[in-house]
């Protein structure tokens, strides 16, 4: 396995633990009473939204060129970087 493919396996990966952390929220949501449910539902959208960009950016690297892969690495590092903050403050608000 190259080095690019290990690198999105790994993305794909987080991703998919996101999804299920999305899920669990969902539940809460679910479960919530109406004053809560309403914090909730902004707090999971928020949630989403990062996951949907950082979906959006593994596909941009997904589909580089090998030349531009290694140039698109560095800007998906740092975007990543943020965006897995901002998904870990949704979360935390959450609980």
């Amino acid at each position: 396995m190259s080095e690019r493919d290990a690198y999105i396996e790994k993305a794909k990966a987080k991703l998919e633990q996101w999804n299920a952390e999305i899920e669990k929220m969902k539940a809460k949501v679910d479960e919530a009473e109406a004053d809560a449910r309403i914090e909730y539902e902004k707090q999971l959208e928020e949630a989403r939204n990062r996951r949907d960009e950082a979906e959006a950016k593994l596909k941009e690297l997904r589909e580089a060129s090998d030349e531009a892969w290694a140039e698109m690495k560095s800007g998906f590092d740092k975007a990543w970087d943020n965006l897995s903050e901002s998904f870990r403050n949704a979360m935390a608000r959450f609980k």
